[in-house]
């Protein structure tokens, strides 16, 4: 099996692997990489369990190659908070707002989804700190919990969503 060089940031740290063509960015990051919050549930991208934040929006990663994210930056549920930090030039180590909402509000029944549901989240409130209930809904669409009616799911982003805000009107 042909195996071709990739290199990429994953959770802010520089990656370099040879992979096989047929790699997807999911195998990559739960088998090489060890970094199993990414889950692997229907492999076929309906699910959403898989979510990470690549360049700063969601993905599902079981459908997408390795090697189609040469150079790009991946975030996963791991590193979610160290990126938060970076960012928002908190000193304490702590959660990043999303999983503390989640923690809070209950957002999490069975916990199989939450990466992939914390990660969507996230990556929608890297592009709007005050998003609607419907623009909530759209921003967690592809994202399936069995567990729960969603509600838990929905006031945890909007905590979050308003915590990020007092934090950037703290830093300005």
């Amino acid at each position: 099996m042909d195996r071709y060089p990739l290199t990429l940031t994953v959770n802010g740290r520089r990656v370099r692997r040879e992979v096989p063509g047929s790699r997807t960015l999911l195998e990559l990051l739960r088998g090489d990489l060890r970094l199993t919050g990414t889950n692997l549930s229907c492999d076929t991208g309906d699910c959403g369990a898989c979510t990470v934040l690549l360049d700063g929006r969601p993905a599902t990663a079981c459908l997408i190659l390795a090697l189609d994210v040469e150079g790009a930056d991946v975030a996963t549920v791991e590193g979610l908070a160290a990126r938060w930090h970076a960012r928002s030039d908190a000193r304490a180590p702590t959660l990043h707002p999303v999983q503390q909402a989640f923690l809070e509000e209950g957002g999490a029944q069975c916990g199989f989804c939450t990466a992939g549901m914390i990660m969507a989240a996230a990556g929608l409130l890297e592009a709007t700190l005050k998003p609607t209930e419907a623009e909530i809904r759209a921003g967690l669409e592809g994202n399936l919990c069995r567990c729960t009616g969603y509600v838990k799911i929905i006031r945890a982003v909007e905590l979050a969503a308003r915590r990020m805000r007092a934090a950037r009107e703290a830093r300005t």
